[in-house]
């Protein structure tokens, strides 16, 4: 593919040399004692104090990046692991009591409520605040312990394979085969994928009951009565509560749950079996063979640069300059983390996306989905501050999911076959539905588990299997696959890496329809909407970036309804 790009540079630094590199404290310790240090005397003052501390943070945060980007994808690499060991280790935790002194410096400077009335400050310094209130000396070191303990997770899932007639394969590689028209060779499989994440369930139970009580710990420490509570605070949570996320889960067991019943129903028929089976699930109904949408990495590279292209020039631009600048890194590959991520890089404005793409649809929309994170970062780019750059989840997976759905009129880039282009809609569409279940299930365990911190391992599995039977279809038949089901929870990153963050993507899904609801009436008006809201970053709070696309945050029961209701009747009109 010819390209005509320019590479982003960063812009140039006023504060830290240009060629300064993080290596350890030592170096980093006069710039903040700077800033602690140095007199604001005025407004503008202030202003140029936020400025260099911007910078500095940038700086930092795209070093910690390339550490944890190097360590998931390789990390079988003891060098990568142990660089990012020691940011954890020996930096962050001396960088976290001088940002608290910051912070305390910025809120008691008598120049700070005429900041206030400028954009995005108000938004930044609300959280400054929240900062302030939540942080403990006495965390600091708990805090390197969870971060510690949190990339054995990684490490556990990235030695997993299986072998299959000889090959041996990771666990994304081998799942493409669920959907095999075969259906002995499917249950083989599931089997073999079944068999290998149970080799570890007690190390992963036992990791996981680690993390519950250090993050515990962190709660009590904050004066805050279960780690639920803390993380609310600590997330910036201002726009919504827990008894938010209880009625997000009583509206999709409402108004979704049923029609995973229908879905579930429908699939058993067409597939002609007496009883749907887990290892049915991810065919095809009708026994087709599975979609191809890509060939290799490249092939996908360049097929969602021209699909971003026609929605709009620039945002095909955008992966352009990732590609050009070997920010992607696509392939499932032993060694390699699980899961994908599109990484912010702070200082250059340019991201990483990482993900594990094997042939499937579902890696097909997950590019597309890391894909929006990424135009979002390039939509900030250019915002005064680093921490404006910075919106809260509920924003971020808005950027992303909507970019799955707006971007299915460019499908025919992937499939060249009519009656392909229909299954693939159809099949996301339903996934979508599918999505929101899963969401409101692992966003109730969540709080089960962290409410009830001491609770044992067999509470544990009893209260898993509660909270999955609400969101889950009645038709599949787990029938002898009753440890596979209690050990189901294990392969979800978010519960290990980064607790609470994911009710987000029910949110945004909810958003990312409405998104879509608009730009099927009009592409232009819909898609300004998209673009005008990413480019808020975090200047406004959640209501009012939705407002400025046009949408509403809203969960409730008939807000749900009406979006579940378009999303049903599109899938109609695709058959």
């Amino acid at each position: 593919m010819s390209r005509d790009i320019t590479i982003p540079e960063r812009k140039p630094r006023t504060f830290l040399p240009e060629g300064f590199k993080v290596e350890n404290w030592e170096g980093l310790e006069p710039y903040f004692k700077d800033l602690l240090e140095r007199e604001i005397s005025s407004k503008e003052e202030l202003k140029s104090w936020f400025k260099d501390r911007s910078e500095l943070e940038a700086i930092i945060s795209e070093d910690m990046a390339w550490r944890y980007i190097n360590m998931t994808r390789y990390t079988d690499n003891e060098e990568y692991t142990q660089a990012f060991h020691h940011f954890v280790q020996q930096i962050e935790p001396k960088i976290a009591p001088v940002s608290d002194k910051l912070n305390q410096k910025a809120v008691n400077s008598p120049y700070l409520k005429a900041l206030e009335s400028e954009e995005g400050y108000d938004i930044m310094i609300r959280s400054l605040r929240k900062d302030i209130e939540i942080f403990r000396e006495e965390n600091i070191e708990v805090f390197t312990q969870i971060q510690t303990e949190t990339q054995k997770f990684g490490q556990i899932n990235g030695a997993m394979t299986v072998e299959l007639e000889g090959n041996e394969l990771t666990l994304q590689q081998a799942g493409v085969i669920l959907q095999s028209t075969d259906r002995a060779k499917r249950e083989e499989v599931y089997y073999k994928i079944a068999e290998r994440r149970l080799e570890d369930k007690e190390k992963l139970n036992d990791l996981f009951t680690t993390l519950i009580q250090l993050r515990d710990k962190v709660a009590h420490n904050a004066g805050f009565s279960n780690f639920r509570d803390y993380m609310f605070k600590a997330m910036g949570r201002f726009d919504y509560t827990p008894q938010d996320c209880f009625d997000f889960h009583s509206s999709v067991k409402a108004e979704v749950v049923p029609l995973l019943n229908d879905l579930a129903e429908e699939r058993k028929q067409q597939l002609g079996v007496d009883e749907l089976r887990p290892w049915d699930k991810a065919v095809d109904p009708q026994n087709r063979e599975a979609l191809k949408p890509f060939a290799g990495s490249k092939d996908l590279t360049n097929k969602t640069i021209e699909c971003f292209k026609r929605l709009d020039p620039y945002l095909g631009e955008c992966l352009e300059i990732m590609d050009e600048m070997g920010h992607l890194d696509l392939e499932s590959r032993k060694g390699k983390s699980p899961g994908g991520y599109n990484y912010p890089l702070a200082e250059i404005g340019v991201p990483f996306i990482f993900m594990n793409a094997t042939s499937t649809l579902r890696d097909m929309v997950t590019i597309l989905h890391e894909g929006g994170h990424a135009v979002h970062s390039f939509l900030t780019r250019d915002l005064e501050l680093t921490d404006f750059k910075h919106a809260p989840s509920e924003v971020a997976e808005l950027a992303s999911m909507s970019m799955e759905l707006i971007s299915m009129d460019h499908w025919d880039l992937f499939f060249d076959n009519e009656e392909d282009l229909k299954r693939a809609k159809k099949e996301h569409l339903e996934q979508l539905i599918e999505t929101l279940p899963w969401v409101a299930t692992i966003d109730k365990f969540q709080h089960w588990i962290y409410e009830n911190p001491d609770h044992t391992e067999e509470q544990r599995t009893d209260a898993w299997n509660e909270i999955f039977a609400d969101f889950s279809d009645n038709i599949t038949n787990w029938k002898g696959l009753k440890q596979n089901r209690n050990f189901l929870w294990q392969k979800q990153l978010h519960l290990y890496e980064v607790p609470f963050y994911y009710i987000e993507y029910g949110m945004a899904q909810l958003g990312a329809i409405a998104v879509w609801k608009n730009f099927k009436e009009d592409n232009q008006k819909g898609l300004e909407g998209y673009i005008n809201a990413l480019k808020l970053g975090y200047t406004r709070s959640i209501p009012e970036v939705y407002e400025a696309a046009n949408i509403k945050f809203d969960f409730s029961k008939s807000y749900i309804k009406e979006l579940i209701d378009f999303v049903h009747l599109e899938i109609g009109n695709i058959t």
